[in-house]
């Protein structure tokens, strides 16, 4: 039983193939299509056995994109597909559902015509998504296809939660609350992490951290979404690699009256601000900016302080909401695979009764628990995979075992 996960953006197509028989979920064959639309597209095959090919097909759209992915798993030399009909079903990554849409679902007409209203919230990312479903319905004809949406996870957040504190008709009539992302990924650590520590979902209470390129954070009470940090857009919460996160909204009118047109205002906090602006030093890498860090250089050390800071003021509060959770759980890039930013983190709320184990932190992306025996409450790393939750949820909505 095979199962295709694709994630659509504005100029790439990336895809996990899955084999799910028996419980198995491996990863077979995985990849990405970059630069769609260009003179200088890129197709990156790989195998988990470590083979790895790289080539340019011509590609100028997501249909042809994907016909190239399925050329090269059908590939009598290279592929891992005699033909396209052992895909059983098709799992999709679409950014934004809205309100309409709090669950996995089988795409029909009015679930596209649902991402289709969805355009306004998800420029860059709906569109894409949506001509990715499209090219699976006429690449891989008559096999069902599965809309993972990265807003669901959060919809179980009460109105206090996700209402802004501006007139209620932009809500009423436009749809201006906070809708939250990643949630693909927290909800896969929120099951991982109470299967982990052997709970039901639903009698856990822990604290998750995507902390990544992009990063946020949720708030999880008996295994559901009460507050996440990301709002309207991915742009709202923690400081991130690029993207400013929290500011007074006042400062964007400042900006435009400094002459700033509202989409330079735009690209400036999604692409230039975070890491990447405050540390000065042409990157907004975490692991660069540790480096210049260490080295003395920029305002690298301030952007870490910054970074850390937030996390920090936002654990405060979920700890509260939640009522004292179990877990502090990390993921995603940094989450994983930084010790020194988990440590920082952890050493900045020990007055809540948890630390570091310096030895068991010493470690990068694996499963286990990196805070001291005595803490009232455990400190852990739990990877994230978000390709593997589309495919399960792919095949919950599908009925197929």
């Amino acid at each position: 039983m095979k199962v295709l996960v694709i994630n659509a953006g504005s100029s790439s197509l990336k895809f996990t193939l899955f084999d799910m028989s028996n419980g198995a979920e491996q990863v077979i064959a995985s990849g990405l299509v970059e630069r769609v639309g260009t003179d200088k597209p890129n197709l990156i095959y790989k195998r988990p056995d470590g083979f790895k090919q790289e080539e340019s097909p011509k590609v100028q759209n997501h249909g042809d994109a994907l016909k190239a992915v399925c050329a090269k798993l059908c590939d009598p030399e290279v592929g891992v597909l005699k033909n396209l009909s052992e895909v059983t079903a098709i799992g999709h990554r679409v950014l934004h559902g809205g309100e309409k849409i709090t669950m996995p679902v089988k795409v029909d007409k009015g679930v596209k015509d649902i991402i289709r209203e969805c355009f306004p919230l998800g420029p860059l990312h709906n569109p894409a998504n949506l001509m990715g479903i499209e090219a699976c319905e006429e690449i891989f004809a008559g096999v069902p296809n599965v809309a993972v949406f990265d807003t669901q996870f959060h919809q179980t957040m009460p109105p206090e939660a996700y209402l802004y504190a501006i007139p209620y008709e932009y809500y009423e009539k436009h749809g201006i609350r906070k809708y939250g992302f990643h949630g693909t990924s927290h909800h896969f650590v929120t099951d991982s992490t109470a299967e982990f520590l052997g709970k039901k979902v639903e009698d856990l209470n822990i604290i998750t951290c995507h902390l990544g390129n992009g990063c946020s954070m949720a708030a999880i009470k008996n295994g559901k979404v009460i507050d996440t940090t990301m709002g309207l857009t991915p742009l709202e919460g923690l400081m991130m690699g690029t993207r400013s996160g929290d500011m007074d909204p006042a400062a964007v009118v400042r900006m435009v009256e400094l002459g700033s047109t509202a989409k330079e205002v735009d690209t400036i906090l999604n692409k230039k601000s975070g890491l990447f602006g405050v540390a000065g030093i042409g990157t907004g890498d975490m692991r660069d900016i540790q480096a210049a860090a260490l080295e003395g250089k920029g305002r690298a050390d301030l952007a870490l302080k910054m970074f850390v800071r937030r996390v920090v003021k936002y654990i405060g509060a979920y700890y509260v909401l939640v009522g004292a959770p179990e877990a502090l759980v990390f993921t995603g890039g940094i989450g994983e695979n930084s010790k020194e930013i988990r440590q920082m983190i952890v050493d900045a709320i020990g007055c809540l009764g948890i630390r570091i184990d310096a030895e068991k932190n010493n470690v990068r992306g694996k499963k286990c628990v990196v805070s001291t025996a005595d803490s009232k409450w455990k400190a852990i790393i739990m990877p994230t995979n978000e390709e593997l939750m589309i495919a399960r949820n792919t095949l919950e909505v599908l009925g197929i075992k």
